[in-house]
């Protein structure tokens, strides 16, 4: 296979126009709240915290995940076509996975900070310290970029010989699982069950971290302390919350639902919409972020 033709939102050439101007808009907002929020992180002494820090990453990743997908799919419907080149999914299936990994472990990284912060803020700046940090995000990054590896070396080892119609916007790897030969897609199902445990490991992690924090926020006398521990946490709830929920959703939809229309509606659901609102999410009640942007 030299290409792989991919999923178009649209036939007929006014609609890709306002699909390429519809996602146009939500790039551009991407790529502005993340923009904005880095700048502000980094030029600002006063966010030069742990908390900040991993807010940082998480932001430069989402800028990377809706880069990896979004504009290809723009230039396609702009040029009427949809082809994308062999190394150009392969490149398309390692970063997405990369990316999303290591948001996930970043999260999950996220969830331990907010929890020596509540739980143990007398040893706070110990437990977290600079050094620390920047381990825990390197390691995020690292184990990321593994897993995104082998997941890419694994996918385009299998022998392909179902076409080249991928049915999705972009490269994802259940979709061309579907081109594969008979059987010899079992080879993901080890990478499946280990991906698996892994999500089920840091899931259960994140949930143990807030069961903790909400024991010791519920214990605080007064309502101005539980409301400031409440505002440090809701912003990486909601954010986790989203991440997980539209990615299980994608996963988990019973194959008696499925349609070409809904597929791609649910990807740009997990693929699209957690970059582009996560800013949001973060600067809404943030007033050390709006103080350092403004």
């Amino acid at each position: 296979l030299n290409e792989f033709l991919l999923q178009a939102f649209a036939d007929t050439r006014q609609l890709q126009l306002l699909y390429f101007w519809l996602f146009l808009g939500i790039y551009l907002t991407a790529l502005l709240g993340n923009g904005l929020i880095i700048t502000a992180i980094a030029c600002d002494h006063r966010l030069h915290t742990p908390m900040y820090f991993f807010l940082l990453n998480l932001s430069l990743l989402d800028l990377g995940t809706i880069s990896t997908t979004v504009p290809k799919s723009m230039a396609n419907s702009l040029s009427s076509t949809r082809a994308i080149s062999y190394w150009g999914c392969a490149a398309q299936v390692f970063h997405f996975t990369f990316l999303i990994a290591t948001e996930y472990s970043v999260l999950t990284v996220m969830a331990y900070d907010r929890y020596v912060a509540i739980c143990k803020p007398l040893h706070y700046g110990t437990i977290m310290s600079s050094r620390t940090c920047v381990k825990m995000a390197a390691a995020a990054w690292v184990s990321g970029f593994l897993y995104g590896l082998l997941h890419t070396a694994n996918t385009f080892s299998i022998p392909l010989c179902q076409g080249n119609v991928v049915e999705q916007f972009f490269c994802e790897i259940p979709q061309l699982l579907k081109l594969s030969c008979s059987d010899s897609y079992l080879r993901e199902f080890g990478l499946i069950v280990i991906s698996i445990c892994l999500f089920l490991g840091c899931f259960i992690f994140i949930v143990l971290s807030y069961v903790q924090i909400f024991t010791i926020v519920l214990r605080i006398p007064s309502e101005q302390g539980r409301h400031k521990a409440f505002s440090m946490c809701l912003p990486h709830l909601a954010v986790v919350s989203l991440f997980i929920s539209t990615g299980l959703f994608a996963c988990l939809k019973p194959s008696s639902l499925s349609s070409p229309l809904l597929d791609l509606v649910v990807s740009v659901l997990y693929a699209v919409v957690p970059p582009t609102v996560n800013p949001l999410i973060y600067s809404m009640r943030n007033k050390e972020l709006k103080d350092a942007l403004k």
